[in-house]
């Protein structure tokens, strides 16, 4: 079948009430009242973050997740049609509320989420198998988030297989504390890209030094890209066993507003460069040039360039 998409983006599918500048460091308690800045509400989530960093570096991207009955389910559509991502797989769930987080930044950019999940919890394996022709249309399918997907999780290999036989490469991303190696351990051989975070990835193998991590997904089987995110320290990348690629961090191109979506704008990057036929090296730099973007703007998505620019920002 012809590719006509890049990437479907499957998953969490979030509203964002961004509150800023909260302390952090020391409890919120009872009966307080905190000055802040204008609260604004944007979206959130890897299919909001990932979607949208994509369409603006140019790849056509397409929302497959739930929202619910509620007003919350347009602020996503319109934002998301706004910013080029297709939302015609954006479906409505009979019972679920959409997804929303009230989003707590501190002075240097920290946060803190107060989370309802909501109806992309919903999504199930036949979920994805009653849709394998929207897969068999894409380039790429990138599925998030790990550990938090109790109804999928399980049977996560099976619908990973069943994508990658349509033709789709898988990706998938990790959340939260980043969950254990059960079941990632059987999903890991049916993924083309896995790169989690330091804090994830620690979570999950109880490995510290990143090639121990890395050592650890190829024991189970692991044939893709795997990485380690380190944040300011970059990122670690291996193309394959015993091949690792050091991905320094990019500066910034201003001031670090919010690091809200960084990882998620880190992981656009890198299937976009994958997806333009960049070396491995050169989309590690190009996904830290969308993470360093992401960082200057309020929220997961106002600090996002378009692919030219990021390109700079890069070194290409």
């Amino acid at each position: 079948m012809e590719k006509t998409i890049d990437c479907v983006l499957c998953g969490s599918c979030v509203v964002d009430i961004l509150v800023r500048p909260v302390p952090l460091e020391v409890p919120i308690g009872g009966g307080r009242l905190i000055q802040t800045d204008p609260i604004a509400v944007t979206t959130g989530g890897i299919v909001s973050n990932a979607g949208i960093a994509l369409a603006r570096l140019g790849m056509r991207a397409v929302a497959f997740s739930y929202v619910g009955r509620d007003d919350w389910a347009g602020v996503i559509q319109k934002k998301l049609a706004h910013e080029g991502v297709d939302v015609q797989h954006l479906m409505t769930h009979p019972t679920g509320a959409t997804s929303t987080t009230a989003v707590m930044v501190d002075t240097s950019g920290e946060r803190s989420f107060a989370h309802c999940v909501g109806a992309p919890k919903q999504m199930t394996k036949a979920t994805f198998l009653d849709h394998l022709d929207l897969f068999a249309r894409s380039r790429m399918t990138l599925v998030g988030y790990y550990s938090l997907m109790p109804n999928l999780e399980s049977d996560l290999p099976e619908v990973f297989a069943a994508i990658r036989a349509t033709g789709c490469k898988t990706a998938l991303d990790a959340a939260g504390d980043g969950g254990g190696m059960q079941p990632l351990d059987r999903i890991l051989p049916h993924l083309d890209v896995y790169v989690p975070s330091r804090a994830e990835a620690v979570h999950q193998t109880g490995q510290t030094d990143p090639q121990r991590v890395i050592e650890t997904y190829r024991q189970c089987g692991a044939q893709g890209l795997l990485g380690v995110k380190l944040g300011a320290e970059g990122a670690l990348l291996s193309p394959a066993a015993d091949q690792f690629i050091e991905v320094p961090a990019v500066a910034p191109p201003g001031p670090v507003v919010d690091t809200t979506g960084a990882g998620d704008a880190f992981y656009a990057g890198l299937l976009c460069g994958l997806l333009r036929g960049l070396e491995p090296a050169a989309a590690g730099r190009l996904a830290a040039a969308v993470g360093a973007c992401c960082v200057t703007g309020l929220g997961a998505s106002a600090g996002l360039r378009s692919y030219d620019e990021t390109a700079r920002i890069a070194g290409f």
